[in-house]
């Protein structure tokens, strides 16, 4: 690699991980609500805290901003390089987002900025992953659970697809990494104790089945 190369590489890692580190659910619950999303529901700053307390419109805003986050770095360093240093910037605005320096190394679990990544360094993989995520939480309503779905998906389908081996490799890693920050969902899960998400057309007190809970 030239130098400027090398310090182009630079500026796209710094900028990426201060980029993921922009705690957008924290901005846009002060901004639009006067809520500090930490103290309320779960006291993550994702997008599933911030539908939950924030309501719909806030929430799909996070959603895009902490998918775009993971996306913009994403789609320049696959462009511009190679593939395995691509992953390696591409995974900066991820690691951001769950050890964000403007929340003193807190953060989120990285769902959303992580599709990003992956809708901007490989989109057929992106449609794959987000159709099992929507199927999972259509049926049970639980984010969580379509999460670890997502994530469980995600390195099949970047195999299946063809992607190039770094890609396979860091799907192989970053899977689990997203299981393990699920650890408290899972548990919750197991005793039956995560709540569900309430869809638009979901009435209050109804279950995943349909019946009256």
């Amino acid at each position: 690699m030239s130098p400027g190369e090398i310090a182009a590489a630079v500026l796209l890692g710094i900028g990426g991980y201060l980029l993921g580190a922009i705690p957008f659910g924290l901005i846009v619950g002060l901004r639009m609500k006067g809520v500090d999303i930490r103290q309320s529901g779960s006291g993550n700053i994702g997008t599933t805290n911030a539908y939950r307390c924030l309501g719909a419109k806030a929430g799909t805003i996070v959603l895009v901003c902490d998918i775009a986050k993971g996306a913009i770095p994403a789609v320049v360093a696959g462009l511009y390089f190679q593939p395995w240093l691509a992953v390696i910037l591409s995974v900066l605005p991820v690691f951001g987002h769950m050890r964000s320096v403007f929340l003193r190394g807190a953060g989120g679990k990285g769902v959303a900025t992580g599709a990003g990544v992956v809708l901007g360094l490989m989109w057929p993989v992106f449609l794959i992953v987000l159709g099992a995520f929507l199927l999972v939480l259509l049926t049970v309503r639980m984010v969580s659970a379509a999460s670890l779905t997502a994530a469980v998906v995600f390195p099949i389908a970047t195999w299946l697809t063809g992607q190039p081996l770094a890609y396979f490799i860091v799907s192989l890693v970053l899977s689990p990494l997203v299981i393990i920050a699920h650890h408290a969902n899972i548990r919750r899960i197991l005793q039956g104790k995560e709540p569900r998400f309430r869809l638009p057309w979901t009435r209050r007190g109804q279950t995943a089945d349909g019946s009256k809970a």
